[in-house]
């Protein structure tokens, strides 16, 4: 996934973006484009691998053919002169890459419609949706789609309008396409370089279901290292990795990135949005992670209403060995008084209805493993916020839990400008210390107009002070839990690593001698002066 190299194709189709704009809503538009883009990269791998699976079979489309039969793609053909086969064909693919998608909704069928400006577009992309969502995978992905809406009156006030609108809109990014590979790689980062630019160009609302690559970097390299001693590098597997508020799933991804392919034995993801939850599915399966290798749930985490999170048994429940999130910050809930009886807040207590913050990161640690690193975004307020919260920050570091506090930059975030914390939780600590990391200040980060950037080496930086617990003066230190139970169980960053420079200390005695030294300058300067003066017959001074 691309960091500080941004997608060339990304950057063509977010031009072609704003190219379009005009024609719908941005919100609209980035739920057409990106499920296009989705659609075409789900075309484009089945047909390669139709290719090599039919080698000499598969048809030249020749303009003969392709008139006999009333088709448009070569896989049409195919169909046509081997109905008998299909069946045996499909189930063969569904082995290989586990789906099917039949030739009419190829999306080189969908373009061919387009160019044309054919009247069975609009019709063709509906039905083509339906398929995808109920028929293409084995397992359903039901309501993939469920916020493309082609009868919106957005589109155009009648179907002749609509579909003269989306034959435009896929023309031109077909065009935009053309140069490029349509490799889940290519497609996957310029799949990412668009959520960002639609989260950055949205404002705080778009912001909520993206997390800047640069921290999502930062918690992947972190959760992937060894539990016990992050020194010793990078783990060899990780089974089960959950992210509970996986937005658009980039976090998830990272650390797949991390592990690599094989590294990883499956992806699971809760987010309580429909859009970016149906984002989510769609990117998983865009940077080529099979259905079978990921499970995406839509539903509220803080009500823990997915099914395999609620079994309260120690030996038969799920646990993870890492666990990230990004979740809302300081969001309003209701807990109850059942609330406080729930498995995963009953020995530390229940957040305030003010900040669900604790109640979040709660929720993720009774999943972690023994062998697990969970990292989390929040806000500052949960290292030293009194009443509820103090009495869950006391238990956390008493049980010995927190491994690691990072401070970071402020306007870092397209959704708010405030510094954020990172916090490291493990169950596996051997170490009666927490690391304390202030990368906040001014040399640890780029200024933008809009935007505060962290660099590839103000991650590095981070990443290998964590790794092996680096102790820099005004950047971090190992603190004592004496220490931090002396101050109360207040976290604060700063009171543990301070910024301030210290003043440079002044040579008094230097000092003088140099005032006495300018002074003897001074005197020799008038008395040469007042010799000419008395020369010149004139007053002295």
């Amino acid at each position: 996934m691309t960091t500080s190299k941004q997608s060339e194709l990304g950057k063509t189709l977010w031009n072609i973006a704003n190219n379009l704009r005009g024609a719908m809503m941005a919100d609209d538009f980035r739920d057409y484009m990106l499920s296009f883009l989705f659609w075409k990269y789900l075309s484009d791998n089945y047909i390669k691998v139709a290719q090599k699976e039919l080698g000499a079979d598969y048809p030249v489309a020749t303009e003969e053919k392709l008139k006999k039969w009333q088709v448009m793609t070569s896989l049409h053909i195919w169909y046509k002169e081997n109905e008998e086969d299909a069946p045996l064909f499909e189930k063969q693919m569904r082995r290989k890459i586990h789906y099917v998608i039949e030739p009419q909704y190829l999306w080189d069928n969908i373009v061919e419609l387009a160019r044309t400006q054919s009247g069975d577009l609009l019709s063709t992309l509906q039905d083509g949706f339906k398929y995808i969502e109920n028929e293409s995978f084995e397992s359903s992905f039901k309501g993939l789609f469920s916020e493309i809406n082609l009868d919106s009156e957005k589109l155009g006030k009648n179907y002749t309008e609509r579909n003269l609108l989306l034959s435009k809109v896929i023309k031109t990014i077909s065009d935009g396409l053309t140069e490029f590979t349509s490799d889940s790689d290519s497609l996957g980062d310029a799949y990412e370089y668009l959520i960002g630019q639609f989260a950055a160009g949205g404002g705080q609302k778009a912001g909520e279901f993206y997390t800047p690559q640069m921290i999502s970097t930062i918690l992947s390299r972190i959760v992937t290292l060894d539990c016990q001693d992050p020194a010793m590098g990078k783990k060899s597997k990780i089974n089960r990795v959950l992210d509970f508020a996986c937005g658009s799933g980039s976090l998830l991804l990272n650390v797949r990135h991390e592990m690599g392919d094989s590294g990883i034995g499956k992806i699971y993801g809760q987010e309580k949005n429909i859009t970016t939850y149906n984002l989510a599915r769609m990117n998983m399966l865009l940077h080529g992670v099979k259905d079978t290798e990921f499970e995406i749930f839509h539903g509220d985490s803080l009500a823990n209403d997915w099914s395999i999170l609620k079994e309260q048994n120690p030996a038969k429940k799920i646990t993870f060995d890492a666990v990230v999130a990004n979740p809302p910050f300081s969001l309003r809930w209701e807990p109850t008084e059942e609330t406080a009886k729930d498995f995963r807040f009953g020995r530390y207590g229940v957040a305030p209805k003010s900040a669900a913050d604790f109640a979040f990161l709660l929720h993720g640690f009774h999943f972690l493993s023994e062998e697990g690193t969970m990292a989390i975004i929040l806000p500052h307020g949960v290292l030293f916020r009194g009443g509820k919260e103090l009495a869950i920050r006391k238990k956390l570091i008493e049980d010995d839990n927190i491994d690691a506090i990072i401070g970071l930059p402020a306007n870092l975030f397209y959704s708010t400008g405030i510094p954020v914390c990172l916090i490291v939780l493990k169950k596996c600590r051997k170490n009666d210390k927490i690391l304390f990391i202030n990368a906040s200040s001014d040399e640890h980060y780029e200024k933008g107009k809009r935007q505060n950037y962290l660099r590839d080496e103000d991650v590095d930086k981070i990443v290998s002070t964590y790794q092996y617990r680096k102790e820099e003066t005004r950047y971090s230190r190992q603190v004592s839990l004496q220490e931090i139970k002396e101050n109360e169980y207040n976290l604060n960053i700063t009171r543990y690593v301070n910024l301030s420079k210290e003043e440079e200390r002044i040579d008094l005695l230097a000092v003088n001698r140099e005032l006495k030294k300018i002074d003897e300058q001074i005197e020799k300067a008038r008395n040469r002066h007042n010799e000419f003066l008395r020369e010149l017959g004139l007053p002295e001074i």
